[in-house]
């Protein structure tokens, strides 16, 4: 699994800081019925791209939640260092770094979109691009009135249509945005069925203008297959926002007490 990727696999890129500004890749994580394991690895393939075109990518995982044993973004946020292990340094800036983050993510989420930008500058500024991957009742305090674009899954055709419009209308309801990208993605060795998935997204894509006033753009996207792979992440790169890192940075703490309900319920 991809997740079990460790925090100090960042080590070889700590040590210089990338002329680009840091920017946001929201994605919101797999709800609904689907196959989770074929959304992750799209996931993963994407980020992979992504550092083949020399973005130092780190994946912040809003549905693992920091310990002791596994620190990451809220420990980060405290002000720990990242591990120094000069000995695994060599051969790790092709590693991908995913960090545990649902606790900090929730602290940032609580301080809102704005605030959340120094903090984040300041932990990351190791990296050119932060995946934010958590559930929407996360995400979307933290993508409000920014000019990012969050990339929602589903499964192929209907299956993942219901679970694809609630975390929409999440999104569209308490984040405020104006458009979303919806990727239905097709299995590897599924039977491809083009004109019902086209039918499911244009239903989507009418319902959420109608209903909810959120423009989105759809794309297919079959998980094995690189140029689908290439072309969406192309569209996440266009649809990302930049971190302002002019911002003063504000003190970080109380992460126990800004860990929202449904976090504690999953966890």
């Amino acid at each position: 699994m991809w997740l079990d990727t460790a925090l100090h696999q960042a080590t070889g890129l700590h040590s210089f800081t990338p002329e680009r500004q840091l920017r946001l890749l929201p994605v919101a994580s797999h709800a609904g019925p689907g196959d989770v394991d074929t959304t992750l690895e799209l996931l993963w393939q994407v980020c992979a791209n992504l550092q083949r075109l020399s973005y130092p990518v780190v994946v912040l995982d809003g549905t693992a939640r920091e310990t002791e044993a596994q620190p990451g973004l809220a420990q980060l946020l405290g002000g720990m260092p990242w591990p120094e292990d000069s000995a695994n340094a060599a051969g790790l800036a092709d590693s991908l770094a995913v960090v545990p983050a649902a606790r900090g993510l929730a602290l940032l989420a609580r301080r809102g979109s704005a605030a959340m930008q120094p903090p984040l500058n300041a932990a990351l500024r190791s990296y050119a691009l932060a995946v934010l991957y958590a559930p929407v009742e996360l995400l979307a305090p933290l993508v409000a009135g920014n000019t990012g674009v969050p990339l929602v899954m589903m499964g192929p055709a209907a299956q993942g249509l219901v679970g694809a419009y609630r975390q929409l209308k999440h999104l569209a309801l308490h984040a405020g945005l104006p458009a979303c990208t919806v990727a239905s993605v097709q299995p590897v060795g599924a039977r491809q069925r083009p004109r019902q998935t086209a039918e499911a997204l244009a239903t989507l894509q009418r319902s959420a203008q109608e209903q909810l006033g959120l423009r989105v753009h759809t794309t297919t996207i079959a998980a094995a297959h690189m140029q689908d792979i290439q072309r969406l992440t192309l569209q996440l790169l266009e649809n990302a926002c930049t971190i302002d890192a002019g911002l003063p940075l504000p003190a970080l703490h109380d992460l126990d007490a800004a860990t929202p309900s449904f976090l504690e319920q999953s966890h």
